[in-house]
């Protein structure tokens, strides 16, 4: 993605995940906006996009942040929003191991009390080592934590999968957590 798609998919992002008053837009209950109205809002608020500009971002999102409606009517993000929405995502049965990438400086927290959601819907884990290494990378140095996700899951804690394979639970408590050395 270029570096103009990325000022772009940033925008969107914080439009479909966190501020969609920045566009003048509202979200329905589970997170979609009409495109029409989404790219007439961004365009109000100085970051005009095409239709062909928001397929392309949707297309290219390297973590698939975004996901279009059958119809590609409407568009929203798959996770990560800190605006009241409802996915829908059902129940499922994650793997033994997920893994959580973040900044070493939050280790002491971590240890405390666990991962928690924060201002988000979720706790994002990762089937991938890769993808938890490269989403802690942005916050610091890096620390990968395994999840004991299959214990958790078997202990009656609900897990969900994203369209895009991002795993997500309300919390991981200290228990179910093994810190890198």
């Amino acid at each position: 993605m270029n570096d103009n798609l990325t000022r772009k998919s940033k925008f969107l992002s914080l439009v479909l995940r966190h501020q969609p008053d920045k566009a003048g837009v509202v979200l329905d209950d589970a997170g979609w906006v009409a495109v029409e109205e989404l790219l007439a809002g961004c365009g109000r608020a100085g970051h005009a996009i095409t239709p062909d500009q928001l397929r392309e971002i949707v297309r290219t999102s390297d973590k698939q942040r975004f996901a279009l409606s059958d119809d590609g009517r409407r568009i929203r993000a798959n996770q990560g929003h800190s605006v009241d929405v409802d996915l829908g995502y059902e129940p499922a049965t994650p793997p033994e191991v997920l893994y959580h990438g973040t900044a070493d400086r939050f280790l002491d927290s971590i240890r405390a009390q666990g991962l928690v959601k924060g201002k988000r819907h979720h706790v994002h884990l990762s089937e991938r080592l890769e993808t938890a290494e490269a989403v802690g990378r942005r916050h610091g140095r890096l620390a990968v934590l395994r999840v004991r996700s299959g214990d958790m899951h078997r202990a009656g804690v609900p897990f969900y999968k994203t369209p895009n394979g991002v795993w997500l639970t309300d919390s991981v408590p200290t228990d179910y957590l093994i810190f890198p050395n």
